[in-house]
């Protein structure tokens, strides 16, 4: 008896499911998950997974999700996935904006005015600045840098790398700059506008740290030594704060990073310079 994997597809199913083969195959690999352990962890055989990834066979919309669950693929690529199978998306993607979103804002805002005069910012999956606390403007002022840079449009990474950018300013740059790099590549194989970021910033980086590998840690954490314009040093840590179990391909991609003083003198510095601050 022929497989029904193997059956023949009509012609317009098979262009779906060909386009949502070759997305989920993408998505597989840049996991760096072979088709066993993928097969595995769904619960079908390896051949039907072939067949799916190649578009012999469709999978069902059940199927996908349980796929994309597995392969813990961004909500973003999840609705992509889906629509190229011809299924409806499974999550909104609201504008921050929204009014649906106000929640969101208020927990964003929340929590950077909570951090001051310590930095903090929110970015989204692609490193896009969207919003900083007075603590960040007071950072900036001690590095030399005008706050008014951080307006619409900026990238951190972009900030980080580029010729001029924050990374003058790291006293440790090679461990720092090789730890933001290796991240931002991770983060880059489930983010496709993050991709094209590493990409473009790729050639302007120093070979060794496109190889970084980290000394032996002489601290619990990593810290950020930064140099301020005045012969100072900021020492800095950090953490991140995501949204739990979020329906929104917009909330999914948010996340705040927070900086804390590692010392006495940087939280003396952060403060003095937020408190100088207009308004």
């Amino acid at each position: 008896m022929l497989d029904a994997a193997l059956a023949p597809l009509p012609a317009a199913r098979s262009g779906a499911a060909r386009r949502a083969g070759d997305s989920l195959r993408a998505l597989r690999q840049r996991r760096r998950i072979s088709q066993l352990e993928l097969s595995l962890r769904v619960g079908v055989s390896q051949r039907h997974l072939s067949c799916i990834e190649t578009g012999r066979a469709q999978a069902s919309r059940e199927m996908l999700h349980a796929l994309l669950d597995a392969l813990e693929a961004p909500l973003a690529e999840r609705n992509d996935t889906l629509l190229a199978a011809g299924y409806a998306p499974a999550f909104r993607q609201r504008a921050l904006a929204d009014a649906e979103m106000a929640p969101v804002r208020d927990a964003l805002s929340r929590l950077l005015e909570a951090h001051d005069p310590a930095p903090a910012f929110v970015l989204d999956d692609a490193w896009n600045l969207l919003q900083a606390n007075r603590g960040t403007l007071a950072m900036m002022v001690l590095l030399g840098v005008d706050p008014g840079n951080l307006g619409q449009g900026v990238n951190l990474l972009r900030l980080m790398f580029l010729p001029g950018g924050l990374s003058a300013a790291l006293i440790n740059a090679d461990e720092v700059a090789g730890e933001v790099w290796q991240r931002a590549q991770r983060e880059a194989m489930l983010c496709a506008p993050l991709r094209a970021i590493v990409e473009e910033l790729r050639p302007l980086l120093p070979r060794r740290l496109s190889a970084h590998v980290p000394a032996a840690p002489a601290s619990p954490l990593l810290l950020t030594r930064l140099r301020t314009v005045d012969g100072g040093e900021l020492k800095l840590f950090s953490a991140f704060t995501t949204f739990g179990a979020p329906l929104d391909v917009t909330a999914a991609s948010l996340r705040v990073e927070h900086f804390f003083p590692a010392d006495a003198a940087t939280r003396e510095l952060l403060a003095a310079a937020a408190a100088g601050l207009p308004g």
